[in-house]
């Protein structure tokens, strides 16, 4: 546990998103507010720079989701920057190896999206490359 708090503390300081306009709705855009069935949540963080912004995907449920498709606001290499089911949190270490790749496939009322994989009961924060 304390390394994940050392981690997200580090992600928190160098991602301008998650903290520059906290006050401002322009920080925030909901991506998946409605799945429900799928026990999934995904929103995005959104500083000054809109080029690096911040995907947070969560998946409430104790199993995986492979091939989940998440919108996103811009094409290209996305690098999974937390995952909270890391082997060394303790975690299973079902992910992303690393990064995904967003293509132009619109999906959540964003003009590219990506086939990701939700390990259970985790977070995975996303960033573009």
């Amino acid at each position: 546990m304390q390394s994940l708090v050392r981690d997200l503390n580090v992600v928190y300081r160098d991602t301008p998103a998650l903290w520059e306009d906290d006050f401002e709705p322009t920080g925030f855009r909901w991506l998946e507010p409605n799945d429900a069935a799928g026990n999934v949540l995904a929103f995005l963080r959104i500083g000054t720079d809109e080029k690096r912004q911040l995907a947070c995907v969560c998946n409430f449920s104790p199993v995986p989701r492979y091939g989940y498709r998440l919108g996103l606001p811009l094409r290209g290499k996305w690098r999974e920057v937390v995952n909270t089911d890391a082997g060394h949190y303790g975690g299973s270490d079902v992910g992303n190896l690393g990064e995904v790749e967003a293509d132009a496939t619109p999906w959540h009322d964003q003009p590219f999206s990506a086939e990701v994989t939700l390990p259970p009961l985790a977070t995975v924060w996303l960033a573009p490359a």
